[in-house]
């Protein structure tokens, strides 16, 4: 996993008593972790984990209050892992991550959806390099 070319970002509503304003949109910015791939069995895994004070929101403000026992409590939670050994397909092509998302504690079961994926020979490395954009998938059971 090349962590400059590896974000974890998040969007979330921006609400002002009852009346929805924006999206708040923030990333952290350390995370570590590996994944294996391979193409001709269908097969993977991933382990990521990230630094969870490294939350980086532009605003130092609410990144602070983000950091608090309010919400992700840092001091007593400091990381969050994702891992997954499930790698779903459609003919050849890649659609989800089936996996678990660890976070302040507790493990969840998270789906990312595959929007883009693809490998290829990178000239500039001299060997084969993969790559993509996930999503989770929520359902109002996931969100509630």
């Amino acid at each position: 996993m090349d962590p400059r070319h590896t974000f974890v970002a998040f969007e979330i509503g921006h609400r002002v008593g009852n009346v929805d304003l924006s999206t708040n949109r923030g990333r952290w910015d350390k995370k570590e972790g590996t994944v294996q791939f391979d193409a001709a069995t269908k097969t993977g895994k991933v382990n990521l984990t990230i630094d969870m004070a490294s939350i980086n929101t532009g605003t130092e403000g609410f990144e602070k209050h983000l950091r608090s026992a309010d919400f992700f409590d840092v001091e007593k939670k400091p990381t969050a892992t994702f891992t997954s050994d499930k790698f779903v397909f459609q003919g050849d092509k890649l659609v989800e991550l089936v996996g678990n998302l660890t976070l302040m504690g507790k493990t969840h079961p998270v789906t990312l959806r595959a929007n883009r994926f693809g490998c290829t020979d990178n000239p500039m490395i001299k060997r084969e390099v993969c790559g993509g954009d996930f999503e989770p998938l929520w359902t109002a059971a996931s969100s509630a």
